[in-house]
């Protein structure tokens, strides 16, 4: 079991690094990005493109991929999301599916939704650990969710731009009053939010199926590892998206559990969510 186990941390991490990217820009902005997957995905075959058929290095093209990712995001989050900022928080996430159609659209009519492959350096640089191959970049990406996290954490509580963005989210009128650049602090959440959707994009492609479809919807289980950290929680996030990566590679060998394996990030979301909501109405019970 110690391979799935492997496998599961990889693929959890990255279900991590995405969900800390759709968590910091909630907590920004109060946008729900739902085209977070699209985004990342249109960027990567662009940049695969760029490798196959222009002939550009391989490093060269993942940095493009990321530059891109960044370029989208920030457009619409400077173009399109402040004209929407008094809506309800559900209007303002249904209008990121038309961002997230168009970049499946495209990639679909230019690429199809045909599997590729994307083989990175760190794929071919292994080690063992109880006899078990471990790749460098599922090692990087555990490491790398670690990491960001850690320094997520710190920008949001301890720098200005990090109180900031949380006032921000909180009243936007009332953060643009006291003189803070509002549009400064949105271009920071969306670009940061693009270089994770870039990165997670990447290494996801590497790890997983290479198609435009299956990393657009791979926002699913990173949609439900942020619920599990209540779209607030930077580590609740770490954790939902780890257990969720292990669900679903632990269930893989199951025979009859299997084809059931898809629906972890829904359970495990929804379990979360009910839990909270039963400490909730415990704790506001009056005492006897």
């Amino acid at each position: 079991m110690l391979p799935y186990v492997i496998a599961g941390l990889a693929l959890g991490a990255l279900y991590a690094l995405s969900g800390v990217g759709l968590v910091l820009l909630y907590r920004a902005t109060g946008v729900l990005n739902l085209a977070y997957g699209a985004v990342g995905a249109l960027c990567a075959l662009v940049g695969w493109e760029l490798n196959q058929s222009r002939g550009l290095p391989l490093e060269l093209g993942i940095l493009i991929m990321i530059l891109l990712t960044v370029t989208v995001n920030v457009l619409y989050g400077v173009l399109v999301a402040p004209l929407m900022a008094h809506r309800s928080a559900v209007v303002q996430a249904t209008a990121t599916l038309g961002l997230a159609l168009a970049c499946l659209g495209i990639a679909n009519w230019y690429w199809t939704d045909k599997a590729r492959a994307l083989r990175l350096p760190t794929d071919a640089l292994r080690f063992e650990v109880f006899g078990v191959a471990i790749s460098s970049t599922q090692a990087l990406s555990v490491l790398l969710v670690l990491v960001v996290a850690a320094v997520a954490t710190w920008l949001l509580r301890v720098t200005r731009w990090g109180t900031n963005m949380r006032a921000l989210a909180a009243d936007r009128e009332l953060t643009s009053l006291l003189g803070v650049s509002v549009r400064k602090i949105e271009v920071l959440a969306w670009g940061l939010s693009g270089v994770l959707a870039g990165v997670s994009a990447v290494l996801l492609a590497s790890l997983t199926l290479f198609s435009a479809g299956w990393l657009t919807f791979l926002v699913i289980p990173a949609l439900a590892a942020a619920l599990v950290g209540r779209l607030r929680s930077l580590w609740g996030t770490v954790a939902g998206g780890i257990t969720i990566g292990l669900a679903e590679s632990l269930l893989a060998p199951v025979s009859g559990l299997a084809q059931f394996r898809s629906a972890a990030p829904f359970v495990i979301a929804i379990a979360v969510t009910v839990w909270h909501a039963r400490k909730r109405t415990y704790a506001m019970r009056p005492s006897l």
